[in-house]
């Protein structure tokens, strides 16, 4: 059903972009960029968080990491990760496969800043072998995303694009 879900929604907010089937696993960054032939930092990995009471969406550029400090300053409360489970039972989709697109339930979505350094990104589209291409200001504006910045790259660590 994830993957459908997402297929049908992409085909009704953006019929043009073309959903990629890899017929291997895309399941983590390393995989979907390996699939790919791109960097780690194009694939737009999506996050789900609870900030207390709240869940969100949380897209970012693969070779970067949560900053707690910055997002408990974004959201006033400390980020924890959601379960295999919570995660599949609020967006639909399967940790792997988690994506903005046909979600089960309505949820707030965010973009890292982190996107922004790339011409295009990556994100999964509702499977473990799947994903689309997209701009990531195209991206932001298809799932109603607010920028925010609450990643940092790990010391010693440049973006690059091919």
């Amino acid at each position: 059903m994830s993957f459908e879900s997402a297929c049908t929604w992409l085909s009704e907010h953006a019929p043009d972009l073309r959903l990629i089937d890899h017929g291997v696993s895309t399941a983590t960054v390393r995989d979907a960029a390996l699939a790919l032939g791109v960097p780690e930092a194009r694939i737009a990995k999506t996050l789900a968080l609870r900030f207390g009471d709240r869940i969100v969406l949380l897209l970012a550029a693969g070779d970067v990491r949560l900053d707690n400090a910055k997002a408990k300053a974004a959201f006033g409360q400390r980020p924890r990760m959601l379960s295999p489970e919570e995660t599949l039972a609020v967006s639909g989709h399967p940790i792997g496969g988690v994506c903005p697109f046909g979600l089960a339930t309505p949820l707030p979505i965010y973009c890292d800043l982190s996107l922004r350094a790339f011409e295009t990104v990556f994100p999964a589209a509702g499977s473990l072998t799947s994903s689309v291409e997209l701009p990531p200001e195209r991206l932001a504006s298809l799932i109603g995303a607010e920028w925010t910045d609450v990643c940092s790259r790990p010391p010693n660590q440049t973006t690059h694009q091919p």
